[in-house]
């Protein structure tokens, strides 16, 4: 259980959220650990060969990569993060995440607002451009 008071909020353990493809995610801060819609911060394991759906966001997010490689389709360019990079993608641009890539990658990713699924804005099946 957190330790809450109107003066701050201790997180104590974060909320696994089931996912496909064999990705987990933990989250510390958001909708469904402590019920803050103003950002949402978890931390990741994408496994290798993991890749989501394109999605059009409506909330910005860091990714900040502690291991591994990360492949990241941006409005059809392709940046490679490697560990030790942050990334900032901007609300409303066409976003795919992957790591096809033969090792784990671990990351933190922060969405402001709150990540939801609505605001995802995933569009199964689809690659970017």
């Amino acid at each position: 259980m957190n330790d809450r008071t109107d003066r701050y909020l201790l997180i104590n353990k974060p909320v696994g959220i089931p996912v496909p493809g064999g990705k987990k995610i933990d989250e510390y801060v958001g909708q469904v650990n402590t019920n803050t819609d103003s950002v949402s911060v978890a931390r990741m394991e994408a496994p290798p060969g993991w890749s989501e759906p394109v999605q059009q966001p409506a909330f910005d997010e860091l990714t900040i990569l502690l291991e591994g490689r990360l492949r990241v389709i941006i409005g059809g360019k392709t940046v490679t993060m490697s560990a030790g990079q942050v990334l900032m993608v901007n609300r409303g641009m066409r976003v795919q995440y992957e790591n096809p890539y033969d090792k784990m990658a671990i990351y933190w990713a922060i969405c402001m607002p709150a990540f939801t699924p609505d605001r995802a804005g995933r569009e199964p099946g689809k690659r970017t451009e």
